[in-house]
């Protein structure tokens, strides 16, 4: 007969004796339990004691939690977390430099538990950190060349455990002294410094940022760009990524009016440089933290033309109509006549004629082809710098058009601001960045114009691509979505400068767009005849069945999650698998990210698949209801999901991708007989329907199809034969 299910068979370990094994009644009160197991080690004043998971987290069992204490789980009896608490706080202000420094080690690694957080929060334990920092370390500063060493970890450990205990969200960030912050930010003043120091270090001031508008002035005025520049320069990517991360916050959060004289600065700095050469083109591959702030920067930077992006330009404007006479001067290379020059009408007429060569809509004042927005002001812009910048390319377009056919001409200008628009839509200008995403592009870091200089190529491939397609002004929507293509592939490659974007395009002209698109025609054909119909409904059940089973297999695997709270950065994560019969989820936290599967038996936690009632997605989910910046994310909401079980308890997931988060969504709907309606379903599905039917019309016919597969033939003894036809 199976045990209850209330009872759980765990062992209890208590420093100096043999582990106990014992059966918990989880409908008893924990102390009750507690005091049970102290009876049995003659231990008095059961209060002063807790218990706790014996293993890396070494996390405190409580009443909310102690519904994840699994049977065969190893426990610890240990002090209570009040008792910890005050116990360490008296220890970490020792007179005794070696028992501050063990100390304030072993509070670093408790303060990762929210239980003894709390208490330690209670007994005051931020104030005492804080006044620690910003005075008591002054004590050891003549020691400080003497045991340097010991100083860096002394000053490390509490740094740790300031941002740990702060991790949790129990203490507003509000409440920070300005002694306090300028100590922090000596720390990242400091030329030599050590190098936990500053990795914490910074790491609080970006919290400090991101998390307080009021606490973003004070450090505003303590951080320079000119001061964390440096920390770029250096080998460690962990210091950069930080140091990223505290110039992106600050950028993020500057009002509207300061964050183009920002921008000025870190142009002055050479901050684009400086990255470029450091971090992208660093001999070191670039990790997943560091490439989101490299993503995060990129954002950042093309959000500045957000506010051009939306300006309306105004007809009666004499600087803006300025623009557009110098766009018709170096077209044209005339010069601006006198007032007193011919009749009004035939200074009208001229302008009319040579407004309509240049592409206009509106060929009589051009000024109002520029108030649509967006791309509004921002495409005049465009047209400028090409006109400067590129002044042989943007005159022989010009005139090629308007010597041409008018049925064949490409109107540069309202191509100039359907294109901006369009690529202001491809690169999401004016969208706060993605929680998740780590979508950078290397090229946009090798110019100081790289919106423009993507503008200029990007129009030339368009008078290309229009004369390719021998295009009409009834074409104009075609040609555009052909150049989106073309575009948004070359993107694909991730090209490391903008000559070998150019390159990629140059390879995707018209023709070569439609062997694609014919190739992916072919690839997903769908015949319409009546008994292709048939075969099709036969074999789709067959074909859900094996995404099924995939779907299915991919759990058994198990994907890492990764923890967010408002403070991104975290590297916290937790690892769930099905088993491999399907009934069971394991679940359970883990130190650092996992190099391949995670054995089940490493994860405590379990959830039985009968348990599940319901699976959740997006705003639907609790964790996407609480207050906070995720709640926001419309990137995170869509990767959002949860596990209802037990009526009110959820197991909520953020998936690291649409891949896993499909996966997921999909097989935990396949586990509980309902339909998978992902989109990753619908192409598979139709894939291996195509791949499927084709097979099966194929005509085999005394043909015998082999069992296996042929072997594979050996190496040629040499390669003359290839040849680079580039």
């Amino acid at each position: 007969m199976p045990p209850p299910a209330d009872i759980v068979k765990v062992a209890i370990e208590w420093p100096g004796a043999f582990p106990r094994l014992m059966e918990i009644d989880q409908k008893k009160p924990l102390s009750a339990i507690i005091k049970e197991v102290c009876e049995g080690w003659s231990l008095g004043n059961h209060e002063n004691y807790a218990l706790q998971n014996a293993d890396s987290t070494n996390f405190y069992i409580t009443e909310k939690n102690r519904n994840e204490i699994k049977n065969g789980s190893i426990l610890r009896l240990t002090t209570s977390p009040a008792q910890t608490s005050q116990q360490l706080h008296e220890r970490i202000q020792s007179s005794s430099m070696d028992a501050k420094l063990e100390a304030l080690k072993d509070l670093a690694n408790a303060s990762r538990d929210i239980t003894f957080a709390q208490e330690f929060i209670n007994l005051d334990g931020i104030s005492l950190l804080t006044q620690m920092v910003e005075s008591g370390t002054e004590r050891y500063q003549k020691l400080q060349k003497i045991m340097k060493p010991c100083f860096g970890d002394l000053l490390s450990f509490t740094l740790t455990a300031f941002v740990e205990l702060m991790d949790h969200g129990i203490v507003s960030w509000d409440t920070f002294s300005v002694p306090f912050i300028k100590k922090i930010a000596s720390y990242v003043n400091k030329s030599a410094m050590d190098t936990a120091v500053l990795q914490r270090s910074l790491a609080i001031l970006e919290s400090m940022v991101l998390n307080s508008q009021d606490l973003y002035q004070k450090v505003a005025q303590e951080i320079t760009i000119g001061q964390l520049i440096p920390h770029l320069q250096g080998t460690e990517q962990d210091i950069q990524t930080y140091t990223i991360a505290v110039i992106n916050a600050l950028f993020l959060k500057a009002p509207e009016e300061k964050r183009q004289e920002m921008a000025h600065i870190l142009a002055q700095k050479q901050l684009r440089n400086i990255i470029l050469t450091n971090v992208i083109r660093s001999t070191k591959p670039i990790n997943e933290e560091m490439a989101h702030q490299l993503y995060v920067h990129q954002v950042l930077t093309f959000n500045l033309l957000e506010d051009r992006m939306m300006t309306k330009m105004d007809p009666q404007d004499q600087a803006q109509r300025d623009i557009i006479f110098e766009l018709r001067r170096i077209a044209f290379d005339v010069e601006c006549e006198p007032n007193n020059s011919g009749s009004i009408e035939k200074r009208k007429s001229m302008y009319t004629r040579d407004y309509k060569k240049l592409g206009f809509i509106n060929h009589v004042n051009p000024a109002i082809d520029f108030t649509q927005i967006p791309p509004g002001m921002l495409a005049l812009d465009n047209m400028l710098y090409f006109a400067k910048h590129h002044q042989d390319a943007y005159v022989r377009i010009v005139l090629e058009n308007s010597s041409r056919e008018d049925k064949h001409e490409c109107p540069f200008g309202r191509s100039s601001i359907e294109l901006t628009k369009m690529l202001c839509e491809i690169l999401k200008v004016g969208e706060l960045p993605s929680e998740n995403c780590r979508d950078f592009h290397p090229m946009f870091f090798t110019h100081d114009r790289a919106f423009e200089e993507f503008f200029c190529i990007c129009i030339q491939l368009l008078n290309k691509t229009w004369k390719e397609m021998r295009a009409t002004s009834e074409d104009f929507n075609k040609v555009m979505q052909v150049v989106r293509e073309q575009i948004m592939r070359a993107l694909t490659a991730k090209p490391n400068s903008l000559d070998q974007f150019k390159s990629r395009l140059q390879n995707l002209s018209y023709t070569e767009i439609l062997k694609i698109r014919q190739s992916e025609r072919m690839n997903q054909e769908d015949f319409q005849s009546r008994p292709i119909l048939e075969l099709r409904e036969k074999i789709q059940p067959e074909i859900m069945e094996l995404i099924k089973q995939q779907r299915l297999n991919r759990l058994c695997e198990g994907t890492c999650f990764r923890k967010i709270s408002c403070r991104r950065r975290q590297d916290k994560f937790w690892y769930c698998r099905l088993s491999p019969n399907h009934k069971v989820l394991h679940y359970g936290d883990l130190e650092e990210h996992p190099q391949g599967e995670v054995p089940h038996d490493s994860l405590q936690d379990k959830l039985p698949v009968a348990d599940i009632k319901a699976v959740v997605t997006g705003k639907d989910c609790p964790h996407m209801k609480e207050k906070g910046a995720l709640k926001q994310n419309k990137e995170v909401l869509e990767l959002a999901f949860s596990v209802l079980y037990d009526s009110d308890e959820y197991l909520n997931f953020i998936a690291p991708d649409k891949h896993e988060y499909c996966m997921w969504t999909d097989g935990l709907n396949a586990l509980l007989g309902k339909e998978m309606t992902s989109d990753f379903t619908k192409t598979d599905l139709d894939t291996l329907l195509s791949m499927e039917m084709k097979l099966r019309l194929l005509d085999l016919e005394n043909i015998q199809i082999p069992e296996a597969p042929p072997p594979i033939p050996k190496e040629p003894s040499n390669y003359d034969f290839v040849y680079d036809c580039n």
